[in-house]
């Protein structure tokens, strides 16, 4: 693959709909190995895109401001992940602003008590099912919405917590699909709004206790850039967006676990060594498909690769190709942890949750924690705390967002 190409190929199809649906998470790393370069045009859902990937891509796209999140994506995708006015919809000053409340919501001793929160609710659900066989997707749903709503300061009988798990899910579950399902999973997301709307009013209206250093009490008495309180809808849309992403971890336990089932010579390694969790959590992350692709419109003038991008013009970041791209990563295709011994932390090159800042960019606020999660479920999981029964293990890549076909099955022990 040519690393500095003088044009911008075009994709032959007329439109690629079909093909991104078929092709899933390998839809643009076929294509670029064909066009033999790191970005092409194509036209998706009727909508001409340039879609790129590698570590200069990602550059390109989340610094400098030059790309808005606003109806990038999808109404069908926007209005599941995001909805208006969340903080992945702003931009400039109102962004950083809204990013840096989240950013202290999710400092390192908030993320240590919620890693905290994780471990008390999956040693009461592993009791809960001690000598049952259960998906760990659908368990580790119901594991962080509960770590989740505790840690964040919600009062336990303000929720019914498998029904809010459930809504969680389906916001992510659903993303991908069109029709009724995602027509479904949006009336519970509204549902889900609904309910988060109620608790910040009754916040604000001391008509619920939350601690002044919570989550809750933090978003509640959230503010825009300008000084003034988040309007009502807006603050339980923030909500969501806070404890939706800690949810979504669950992906990466069955993920992890799918791992030390393949590749048992980690679990004696994870279980002593901190640093090595962290390790197979960072290969899990790189390796398995998570979120494909993110879209962004431009925002003002720039040149790329020969090319004038325009203000309004879409372009597409591959995300999982960019995590496989042979230019950053050694035998992308295989799992070892071992690469992330003394890896330099480029953050343009492990994108699975975004590209560049995390404090000033796109790149999701809840990477620290979902590393932590994920790191200290992998140490959890190394002393065998279930047995894997025989299972389909093959993850389509065709699925978006993907699970092992039998939703990794694992029978707890007592």
């Amino acid at each position: 693959m040519s690393d500095t190409p003088t044009v911008i190929p075009r994709s032959p199809a007329p439109d690629d709909t079909l093909a991104f649906l078929k092709d899933g998470y390998l839809y643009g790393t076929r294509r670029f190995r064909k066009l033999d370069g790191d970005a092409f045009e194509a036209r998706l859902a009727g909508t001409r895109a340039v879609v790129m990937h590698g570590r200069e891509a990602a550059s390109v796209f989340y610094e400098d401001d030059r790309f808005s999140r606003e109806r990038a994506m999808p109404s069908s995708v926007q209005h599941l992940l995001q909805d208006e006015g969340s903080m992945q919809t702003l931009e400039g000053e109102p962004h950083r602003h809204r990013k840096s409340m989240f950013m202290r919501m999710l400092d390192e001793a908030s993320v240590a008590r919620l890693v905290e929160a994780f471990e008390r609710e999956w040693a009461r659900v592993r009791a809960e099912h001690a000598g049952h066989e259960v998906p760990l997707y659908d368990v580790g749903n119901l594991v962080l919405t509960r770590a989740a709503l505790a840690w964040s300061g919600v009062p336990a009988q303000r929720v019914d917590d498998r029904e809010l798990a459930g809504r969680l899910a389906a916001m992510v579950d659903a993303a991908s699909t069109i029709g009724p399902v995602n027509w479904a999973a949006r009336v519970r997301r509204r549902r889900a709004e609904d309910w988060a709307a109620e608790l910040v009013a009754d916040v604000r209206a001391a008509h619920v206790h939350a601690d002044p250093a919570s989550a809750i009490r933090t978003i509640a008495d959230g503010s825009d850039d300008h000084g003034a309180p988040l309007p009502e809808e807006v603050a339980a849309v923030e909500v969501l967006n806070l404890l939706r992403p800690i949810v979504a971890v669950s992906r990466f336990l069955v993920f992890t676990v799918h791992a030390m089932h393949t590749h048992p010579q980690w679990h004696a390694v994870v279980e002593s060594d901190a640093d090595a969790a962290t390790r197979v959590t960072n290969e899990v992350r790189r390796h398995y498909p998570f979120f494909p692709v993110i879209a962004g419109t431009v925002r003002r003038p720039f040149e790329w690769r020969g090319r004038e991008f325009e203000p309004g013009e879409r372009a597409i970041l591959d995300l999982y190709a960019t995590n496989h791209d042979p230019r950053s990563w050694d035998e992308p295709g295989r799992f070892l942890p071992e690469r992330f011994e003394g890896w330099d932390g480029d953050p343009n090159t492990l994108v699975p949750q975004g590209g560049g800042d995390a404090a000033t960019g796109h790149r999701c606020p809840g990477e620290a924690a979902t590393i932590a999660l994920t790191a200290r479920f992998a140490q959890l999981a190394a002393r065998r705390p279930f047995s894997v029964p025989d299972q389909d293990l093959r993850i389509s890549l065709r699925h978006i967002p993907a699970l092992p076909m039998d939703r990794m099955r694992v029978e707890m022990r007592p």
